[in-house]
């Protein structure tokens, strides 16, 4: 009766590389759940350009983000940076001929989960909860095409941090998928993106945000 002391639910600082007689050296010993100190960046391999895309934000969200969208204890500034990513026009996440289509693939997927149900399948604002009326008068989701001349910065730093009605997913979808979201977005609104002539070079329109 392993059920009567060992609980089916997880739990931190349980060792789950060894239950009911099985054991699992790939995860042994490792702690279910810990409290990491703030500030401390966790270690994502050896690669450089992988590495600072997942370090801390340098554009931070606004006290008011802490009422408005939930951010209790995250770490943020007086104003809000959202103005400022306007700045930040290059995606750290390379898109390269070799790895667009995985790109756009990991994106596709992560945007049917998380996005999809109010931006639409197409990125047309019409969702099935937008449908549904579920939001009433505030369901209200812009075409992505209307966006087109955001910055890769802003488009971040909205998911991330969550703008108007959206939510802040910062805690839901790591840097590196964020920015993955981002190039995925970018197709609803520029055509051709992700596509790559003969010479490598990305075919889609060259459109920057104008100056605000």
């Amino acid at each position: 009766m392993p059920d009567m002391y060992r609980s089916p639910a997880i739990e931190s600082y349980v060792d789950y590389g060894e239950i009911r007689g099985r054991e699992n050296m790939e995860i042994k010993t490792q702690l279910s759940a810990r409290q990491t100190p703030k500030y401390t960046v966790p270690y994502y391999g050896t690669n450089e350009s992988e590495v600072k895309m997942m370090l801390p934000n340098k554009r931070k969200a606004g006290l008011a983000w802490r009422e408005s969208h939930g951010l209790f204890g995250w770490d943020l500034d007086t104003e809000s940076a959202y103005d400022k990513a306007r700045l930040d026009t290059i995606n750290p996440l390379t898109m390269t001929p070799e790895n667009a289509e995985t790109i756009l693939e990991n994106g596709e997927k992560l945007y049917t989960s998380m996005c999809a149900h109010c931006h639409g399948e197409k990125g047309d604002g019409n969702g099935t909860m937008i449908q549904s009326g579920a939001y009433g008068d505030m369901g209200v989701v812009p075409d992505y095409k209307a966006l087109d001349t955001l910055s890769e910065g802003k488009i971040y730093y909205s998911i991330y941090y969550g703008k108007g009605y959206m939510g802040a997913h910062g805690s839901l979808l790591n840097k590196k998928e964020i920015w993955t979201l981002v190039h995925y977005v970018r197709q609803f609104q520029r055509d051709g993106y992700g596509k790559f002539d003969k010479v490598g070079k990305v075919e889609e329109s060259d459109k920057s945000e104008e100056s605000k």
